[in-house]
């Protein structure tokens, strides 16, 4: 090892790549003092230039004193003038490797950090929206853990991707809550054999939940861009057993049928006959149904030929497009936006939801005195930050309705402030355009503590002009104790209002 040639550290950098070898190398050789710490790093950061790559093949040799003292012996000047030349090169290569190292040490950390907090604030989502909210399946919660919804989200909203709501995602489509994409999942009972028919792929958000519950999955989106996009962030993310055209949902996927499952991602008003023809016998559809803001999730399976349904709960979707769209024969007005069933006394229906309302949380009709009537309802909430809410779309052309009148009677008991300052019992409406971009929220409250009924009113909110439609949120929104609400309306704005 005494007699060990520099330049064979540097050529069993090409041999071994071993770092262990080249530290002892370095540390042992008797020259390595006179290079520095400054030549060892380098050869940990980069490989070194063609000029020393030439120098340290050149004539040099070690001489061996009497004194065992090493001299190099340089055999001409060209030699000299390389090792200028590549002195030069040395300190250049090693700055600029050590700052690339440092840039991509630093990038793999701000990776590592974001797909932490993205990790985080999809279980934190899982907890607070899916399994408080009743979803039971484990292989439904381990799916939603696990998939990356933020990556189906257009990257100018993914700071919304873990909110329980939908996001908007372009050409006037959303990627739906992420509590109604579990509970659809469930209700669907996906099964390892199954083979299951998608209508509205979207973001693909509904396609990668599904994939590792079931075989395959085959899923058609009307909108060339979205089906597009969506195909490519499944192909990145390496769903494998998920197969995607672009097409008209209405008509399902013939090649491929007879499907076990179909679960429909947008709403027809009817059920469409090609997706029955194309279930098998046995097999079961999950799909919202109804007029354009007020629809019903349904469960139907196929018994004997004939679809046998089963009302789940109320809820509000896209409008499934194409032939289905052309067909409908209900369609609301934009001119005149109002709330049914703001008054609540139309009562309960046999899940207990408030008829017109929809996404319900923690809330529960009540009869008895109210200001409007018989009816009310009464939100409570034990935990700080957890959802208690519902919910309630219309159609508004802010183009012919400049303004509203917004209105709500509240109540409230220990009423105490959840984990923000947005925690707190309130009557909202919030507008938006024709590609579901929310424009501006206008809010009734808040109030805290205990109080009496009180009536809440904005007599004039303009409208903003690119306004298609609005949803009215009204409930505690993180807060704790209960909240009742009764008599909420909205209607088009006159003087006479004042």
């Amino acid at each position: 090892m005494d007699d060990l040639p520099f330049g064979s550290i540097s050529q069993a950098l090409f041999r071994s790549r071993s770092r262990k070898r080249l530290v002892s190398l370095l540390e042992s050789h008797p020259k390595s003092g006179d290079f520095g710490y400054g030549h060892r790093a380098f050869v940990f950061l980069i490989w070194p230039t063609d000029a020393y790559n030439t120098l340290i093949r050149r004539r040099w040799r070690l001489d061996n004193s009497n004194h065992n003292q090493r001299k190099y012996r340089k055999s001409n000047m060209s030699d000299i003038r390389l090792f200028k030349t590549g002195s030069r090169h040395f300190l250049f290569r090693f700055v600029s490797g050590a700052l690339l190292m440092l840039f991509f040490a630093t990038s793999c950390l701000a990776f590592q950090t974001a797909d932490r907090k993205w990790e985080i604030a999809r279980h934190q989502m899982v907890e607070a929206a899916v399994i408080k909210a009743g979803v039971k399946d484990p292989r439904v919660i381990e799916s939603m853990k696990a998939t990356r919804r933020h990556e189906f989200v257009p990257k100018n909203m993914r700071v919304r991707s873990y909110l329980d709501a939908g996001v908007p995602i372009g050409h006037k489509q959303t990627i739906s809550s992420p509590f109604i994409v579990a509970y659809m999942t469930e209700t669907l009972d996906p099964q390892p054999t199954d083979k299951v028919l998608e209508i509205g792929t979207g973001s693909g958000y509904q396609a990668a939940i599904l994939s590792p519950l079931v075989e395959e999955v085959y899923s058609i989106e009307i909108v060339e861009p979205l089906g597009v996009r969506a195909a490519k962030v499944l192909k990145k993310l390496k769903y494998k057993n998920v197969f995607t055209k672009i097409g008209d949902g209405y008509l399902g996927w013939e090649e491929h049928a007879p499907f076990d499952k179909i679960v429909v991602t947008c709403s027809p008003e009817n059920i469409p006959q090609p997706l029955v023809d194309q279930l098998k016998e046995g097999g079961m559809i999950v799909v919202p149904i109804g007029e354009r803001h007020q629809q019903t999730l349904y469960q139907l399976v196929k018994k004997d030929g004939e679809m046998v349904q089963q009302a789940l709960r109320p809820t509000l979707f896209v409008p499934m497009t194409g032939e289905a769209e052309d067909n409908r024969k209900i369609k609301p007005d934009p001119t005149k936006p109002s709330l049914l069933n703001g008054s609540f006394e139309e009562g309960a229906d046999e899940g207990g939801f408030a008829k017109g309302w929809y996404y319900q949380r923690q809330m529960e009709v009540v009869e008895g005195l109210s200001p409007s009537g018989t009816h009310y309802v009464q939100f409570e909430n034990k935990v700080p930050g957890q959802y208690a809410h519902v919910m309630q779309g219309i159609a508004i052309d802010g183009r012919k309705v400049p303004a509203i009148s917004f209105s709500a009677r509240i109540a409230s008991e220990n009423v105490v402030q959840g984990n923000s300052r947005d925690d707190v019992p309130v009557a909202a409406i919030t507008f938006y355009n024709a590609q579901r971009k929310d424009l501006s929220t206008t809010y009734l409250g808040p109030i805290v503590g205990t109080s009496s009924w009180t009536q809440l009113t904005k007599p004039q909110i303009r409208v903003p002009n690119a306004t298609r439609e609005a949803i009215v949120r009204i409930g505690l929104f993180g807060a704790t104790g209960k909240a009742n609400f009764d008599d909420v309306r909205v209607s088009v704005y006159s003087k006479d209002d004042n």
